[in-house]
């Protein structure tokens, strides 16, 4: 570890200067005099769990609050945004985690949303379309530039977000885990375009939670822990174990425990599943078995998954649960025959946000815990407390979801239908976006469910998630089913062969 240096003016250089910036939200400090230095041309990886404190900082450097105390300056001048276009005039744009497009406009309209092109006193649309496509071919995303937010995957939207950030012509990047929904060959492209900005002199600030991605694309490492600076690496080829270390303040020894030996019963099977967005997928899943199902953004996982739970129309094709053919006109038939599905996106699809742990919990079961037709708050506080407790979920019974971390919200989305005691589980992106120390939770719970002897499907754009936790892997590539693994040969480069093919 090395202590972060001070340029040999006393704190003045032509990048961001960060220096003893605070932060308080009621009574709770998420920032505690924290120093920062960003040089022109540097990308500098900020690291730490949820709630140490780097979305707080990003906001505040982005200009969507003000610090209570300390002061910044931007390319030798003093900076003090006082709104987020204050820092985009600057040059300085900030991709969220979670994406904030409109849903109802255009891809191109998104990208230059408050910044629209005009020709001769006309929105040029034409231009828009053009410069859109450019960066997004940039990115590897092949899509219409008129095409409808709306309609794209998270994946998708991720890289729109992406695209937006880098028509700004700014010269400080703000990167909110910017690949947590993206897989291989798409965060490829996005180092591809980091590298060749950092050569035109721009910055970044690159916070993730893969950490084998920091030695990849980083310059240097902070971390933070509790809102503070812990330690400060001069390069960014630290261990992974030592990094994860230093953000959760204990030894993390395994990351992905032991799921034990699947059974011979099957209970789900697929046979020839199809609709337009794969094709002819067939896969069985056993009692106590983890199944992977594994592809690059686009591939159609998502898709196979929704379709299997009933949420998306199929085209041919049946799924059966413990030999029993189900007949799916919508979710609620894959949740009768003991299917359930946490989604993708946890705060768009797999929670309320605005409601308590204890009705986000109840409210896909309120046909198990309404004795008689009744439900009192007494047993919605009891049912909660109890999947609080299996969970070891962050909060109580009557804390609203959207105050928790994300972590925390997965926790609760995978407790509500846990309450239903399901036959299979499916899990689409089980930790995007959360901490090593969440996600090493999370994937305890996963093993915890297979060794019970519940069917467990894991779909995620991090290939070593699934490695790490799947006694067989179905591959996907471009709709089509490229084979099934066993542990024992799902490897990086076989599974990547298969999911380029």
């Amino acid at each position: 570890m090395t202590h972060e240096s001070q340029p040999p003016d006393g704190g003045a250089h032509e990048g961001l200067v960060v220096r003893g910036v605070s932060k308080r939200f009621g009574a709770t400090r998420v920032l505690d005099d924290f120093d920062l230095d960003v040089r022109p041309g540097e990308v500098v990886a900020l690291l730490g769990e949820n709630g140490a404190g780097k979305s707080t900082l990003s906001n505040i450097i982005a200009g969507l609050f003000p610090s209570d105390t300390g002061r910044m300056s931007w390319q030798g001048r003093t900076y003090e945004p006082k709104a987020p276009g204050d820092a985009i005039t600057d040059g300085i744009g900030l991709i969220h985690q979670e994406t904030r497009l409109l849903p109802d406009l255009s891809v191109a309209e998104n990208v230059f949303l408050g910044r629209l092109l005009t020709r001769g006193g006309r929105i040029d649309r034409a231009e828009m379309n053009r410069r859109a496509r450019e960066q997004l071919h940039r990115l590897g995303l092949d899509i219409s530039p008129t095409r409808l937010v709306g309609t794209l995957g998270v994946a998708a939207r991720q890289q729109v977000e992406i695209a937006k950030a880098l028509t700004l012509d700014a010269k400080l990047l703000l990167l909110d885990e910017p690949t947590a929904a993206l897989g291989g060959d798409e965060t490829d492209h996005l180092f591809e375009r980091i590298d060749a900005l950092r050569k035109q002199g721009v910055s970044f600030i690159y916070i993730s939670h893969r950490l084998e991605e920091i030695a990849r694309i980083c310059d240097r490492v902070v971390v933070m822990r509790d809102g503070k600076r812990v330690a400060t690496h001069a390069n960014a080829r630290v261990p992974v174990a030592q990094l994860v270390e230093e953000m959760v303040g204990r030894s993390v020894d395994r990351i992905f425990p032991d799921t034990g030996t699947p059974a011979e019963r099957e209970v789900l099977r697929v046979e020839g599943l199809s609709n337009p967005s794969f094709q002819d997928v067939s896969f069985s899943v056993r009692a106590g078995e983890v199944f992977g199902i594994a592809g690059i953004v686009g591939a159609g996982r998502t898709e196979l998954v929704r379709a299997v739970t009933g949420v998306d129309p199929v085209t041919g094709g049946k799924v059966s649960v413990d030999g029993q053919v189900l007949r799916l006109r919508g979710p609620r038939d894959a949740i009768e025959a003991g299917v359930v599905l946490v989604p993708e996106d946890r705060k768009g699809q797999g929670a309320v946000l605005d409601l308590s742990i204890g009705d986000n919990v109840i409210l896909p079961n309120l046909d198990r815990v309404a004795r008689q037709g009744w439900l009192t708050s007494g047993r919605v506080a009891a049912v909660a407390a109890d999947a609080i407790k299996l969970m070891t979920v962050k909060g109580r019974p009557e804390q609203p979801v959207g105050t928790l971390s994300g972590g925390n919200q997965q926790k609760v989305v995978i407790a509500k239908w846990l309450e239903r005691q399901p036959k299979v589980i499916i899990l689409d992106e089980p930790t995007r976006g959360i901490d090593v120390g969440a996600r090493a939770a999370i994937y305890e719970v996963i093993a915890d469910l297979a060794r019970s002897g519940m069917a467990v499907v894991v779909v995620s754009s991090d290939l070593d998630e699934v490695l790490g936790l799947s006694h067989r892997v179905l591959v996907l590539s471009r709709g089509r089913q490229q084979g099934i693994l066993p542990a024992a040969e799902a490897t990086d480069a076989a599974v990547m062969h298969l999911a380029t093919a």
